[in-house]
């Protein structure tokens, strides 16, 4: 979710659900090391319960950025051993790592040796010529023993070699079973599943087989969905009755960054996705991105682009005919 779950998705999202576990975008250790670490891993108190999502593959860089994230009030440290892009297989992290359980062993015991919050790990069912079965086994085994308390798998092999990124999200076969396979095998362990996941409703139905759910672009995507996630998954109701009491709501967040000098774009593009489906999207879609990037944009144009869908919606009823 590298450029998209940064602390305006995430701050949005969470107006959606209070319950759901947030991750950052995945950070390189030394990025938190030694960068700007107030644009880097600031977040609102809201955004609680949020994970820090690190990349690398030094043991000692990642238990000092752990730390640092810890110190900044994290609630979970999250390794990844997932992303498949080139940038990350330069630096030797990444699903490349999934070759190395050894070593992430030694980066989880690191981490596990600096902070008392959950270390969990992300990772795919394998990378390349690997064989899922006995790869995704011995990975496990080799990170849970050196205590991570969770894992995240990614139902797909990534192909570090011929396919880009985002052909690794979507050409690489889902391998749900296997992933059922592993959590069977280690029982109590928590393991979640993640990958073409499309909707809320298909995401309860691996509940029963894993103890987790993790929705990436279909919670982008779709936001709307994420409505449903406290009444289904926690038991409690959502925290708004609809996605215009959303966009309400969030409108003291965005007014106060957008006086410390965020554009209104930088924090509405995370929300073009709302209202999906519904009479007036496109309308509220095409407002948010001619006039959210507008020097001066404020909370008037998100308002007009809410108006757009309650015209429509309006428009559609008294179109609607009569059932005698």
């Amino acid at each position: 979710m590298m450029d998209w779950s940064d602390r305006h998705c995430r701050a949005f999202h969470r107006t959606l659900t209070r319950h759901a576990l947030l991750y950052t975008e995945m950070v390189t250790a030394n990025a938190v090391i030694f960068g700007d670490r107030e644009r880097l891993l600031g977040f609102s108190p809201v955004e609680h319960p949020v994970a820090l999502q690190l990349g690398g593959s030094d043991p000692e860089a990642l238990a000092k950025a752990a730390a640092i994230g810890a110190e900044w009030g994290y609630d979970e440290i999250n390794l990844n051993v997932g992303c498949p892009s080139d940038r990350v297989q330069g630096g030797n992290f990444g699903a490349c790592l999934m070759r190395s359980p050894a070593l992430v062993a030694d980066c989880v015991a690191a981490i596990k040796a600096v902070v008392r919050v959950p270390v969990t790990v992300k990772c795919r069912i394998g990378v390349d010529e690997q064989d899922p079965e006995p790869a995704l086994d011995e990975f496990a085994d080799h990170v849970l023993a050196a205590g991570s308390d969770a894992l995240i798998v990614h139902a797909r092999k990534a192909w570090l070699q011929g396919l880009s990124p985002k052909e690794n999200r979507d050409i690489p076969p889902l391998d749900y079973d296997r992933v059922y396979r592993l959590k069977r095998r280690l029982g109590g362990v928590p393991v979640a599943i993640n990958g073409g996941i499309g909707s809320l409703e298909a995401g309860l139905a691996h509940l029963d087989h894993v103890d987790g759910i993790m929705l990436g672009r279909a919670a982008y995507q779709n936001p709307d969905l994420l409505l449903g996630v406290d009444p289904s998954l926690f038991g409690t109701p959502a925290p708004h009755a609809d996605a215009f009491a959303v966009v309400e709501a969030f409108e003291p967040y965005v007014a106060a960054h957008l006086v410390a000098g965020a554009r209104l774009h930088d924090i509405t593009r995370h929300m073009l996705g709302l209202f999906g489906g519904q009479p007036g999207a496109r309308a509220w879609r095409r407002h948010l991105a001619v006039e959210g990037v507008k020097p001066g944009a404020g909370l008037d144009v998100l308002r007009a682009a809410a108006g757009h869908v309650r015209d429509a919606l309006r428009q559609a009823q008294e179109r609607r005919p009569l059932v005698a």
